[in-house]
């Protein structure tokens, strides 16, 4: 259901062919929800069966035709239900969560491997996240705002997961 929902928001911002969804979504949605482009592409066809997004074949002039979706008033609102619904509990995957849990038996070269790994990918995320929020600038309205506010989430993360990289590797021997 959430990514139904993510897809509509993206088509509510404005009309978009599949291709240019997915590049949409990887470079916004895609830090907090993932999916990759078979997921996309079926849900977003299976918004257009259930009528909430329409499809408008669009003739390419020298070029492929393109199937550009639109969120249709039925989308508008399941998407406004959605956003006013209780948030449905998830349940957070992360493997190195799941390895720094037993890693003890890890010698302690490995666990300072297995860290630096972990910190350089917070490293790398948190310089994309700043790179992202320098490009952006000020927000000009109301959905901007909302919009830098789950980047600036993302940016809090980052900070709190290399600070507590920092506490761990303190304790190490």
């Amino acid at each position: 259901m959430t990514l139904s929902r993510i897809i509509l928001g993206l088509l509510a911002l404005a009309p978009m062919t599949g291709y240019d969804l997915k590049r949409h979504f990887d470079s916004t949605a895609r830090h907090f929800w993932a999916a990759d482009k078979a997921q996309i592409y079926r849900t977003l066809a299976r918004l257009v069966d259930d009528g909430l997004a329409a499809v408008e074949v669009v003739p390419g002039a020298g070029a492929p035709d393109r199937q550009v979706h639109r969120i249709t008033a039925e989308g508008r609102a399941a998407l406004a239900e959605w956003l006013v619904s209780p948030v449905e509990a998830h349940a957070d995957r992360d493997p190195f969560l799941a390895r720094l849990f037993f890693a003890d038996g890890l010698e302690p070269e490995a666990l300072r491997r297995l860290l630096a790994v972990r910190r350089q990918e917070a490293e790398e995320l948190l310089a994309h996240f700043e790179s992202i929020r320098e490009t952006t600038g000020a927000p000009r309205d109301r959905a901007a705002r909302f919009r830098l506010a789950t980047l600036a989430n993302g940016i809090a993360h980052m900070r709190a997961e290399l600070a507590w990289l920092d506490e761990i590797e303190a304790d190490l021997p």
